[in-house]
């Protein structure tokens, strides 16, 4: 078996963070079955993720994976914002709406100082960063915790990036991985490529641990891609429909239907490219759509409708996030998810 020391970990797999869907239950299972549960920060108020640190570390003494967004949020842009809700005016007098019940809101915020303060006091064995990484001094900050950092590449180039700003190990997040696009070194969707060919071209360039992730979900995947030089493996589809998991009932219902068969890149709901499983709007608007705001602002004005059809059990204006390969999307505890794909580090 693959030895996945930098985790700290007895099996080196890791359950993704996935804001919106998880918190500290479904990563405390991860972590109790020897793989690395993650908590997912992106999403959270200061309180709310110094409370799901307590709560995780009340349930385990294993280690566990703090992640972070490190965007640059955008200026405002009243033009755009205005163009962005005349888009969807159609859908809110459908649905009986005004587009004065849109609350605007940050969304998702990236790490700073201020959150900093607050994880300082967990010290996390590791720390992940999605959008490149923050400000070298906030870098060198977790660092002194002893943390384990990880960087999200989706291109060799990105990978040798983050190399070169001392990361200790490398996602290389393929074109399958659901939800947010991790790309950060330009917009250009066409440099994206799957997992299986960008992983071998990232284990060959860098001299750091290589982690896969993307159409992962079972053993054979693990397999596959430890065959091809990761030092261990992410995995989240696989994950949402556990009992651990906050996924809603609409969302899970998608997950394991025949519609989970078809996934997209969008910009719809946040402004930034994310995979999710096709909807109403998405078909509609088109899913890479360039009328919605800068991530993450274009969530405001969807929030409405998204909450109007839910309470209908309509999914047309959810964000329905999923890799490409939902599969193996069961209602299982994680702790069984885990023991099951780590039958792919033995082959």
């Amino acid at each position: 078996m693959p030895n996945p020391s930098f985790l700290g970990t007895a099996l080196p797999l890791i359950q993704a963070p996935m804001a919106g869907v998880q918190g500290h239950a479904l990563a405390a299972a991860v972590c109790k079955a020897g793989g690395l549960g993650s908590i997912p920060a992106a999403m959270l108020s200061l309180d709310a993720l110094r409370t799901e640190l307590t709560q995780l570390t009340a349930l385990t003494d294993k280690p566990y994976n703090v992640n972070f967004f490190c965007h640059t949020p955008p200026a405002p842009d009243p033009t755009r914002d205005a163009a962005w809700q005349q888009t969807l005016q159609p859908f809110y007098k459908e649905l009986g709406l005004s587009l004065a019940d849109i609350v605007p809101g940050p969304g998702r915020a990236p790490f700073s100082d201020q959150v900093a303060d607050v994880v300082e006091a967990f010290k996390p064995p590791v720390v992940s960063f999605h959008f490149g990484l923050p400000s070298p001094q906030l870098l060198a900050r977790v660092k002194s915790w002893g943390s384990v950092v990880l960087g999200n590449a989706t291109t060799v180039e990105e990978a040798l990036w983050l190399q070169a700003q001392g990361v200790d190990a490398i996602i290389a997040q393929g074109l399958e991985a659901g939800g947010h696009r991790g790309i950060f070194l330009g917009d250009d969707l066409s440099t994206q490529v799957g997992t299986m060919a960008l992983l071998p071209q990232i284990v060959q360039a860098v001299q750091v641990p290589v982690i896969a992730a993307g159409g992962i979900a079972d053993a054979a995947g693990v397999a596959a891609a430890m065959a091809l030089g990761a030092s261990a493996v992410q995995i989240g589809t696989a994950y949402m429909c556990c009992p651990e998991s906050t996924t809603s009932a609409l969302h899970r219902a998608a997950l394991q239907s025949p519609a989970a068969r078809h996934t997209a890149l969008t910009t719809l709901f946040t402004g930034r490219p994310a995979r999710g499983i096709m909807n109403r709007l998405m078909r509609e608007l088109g899913p890479l759509s360039p009328a919605a705001p800068a991530f993450p602002l274009a969530t405001s004005a969807i929030a409405p409708l998204r909450a109007r059809a839910e309470s209908q059990g309509s999914t047309d204006f959810s964000p329905l996030w999923s890799g490409q390969n939902a599969s193996q999307c069961r209602n299982v505890p994680a702790t069984e998810v885990t023991r099951a794909l780590a039958q792919g580090l033995a082959r």
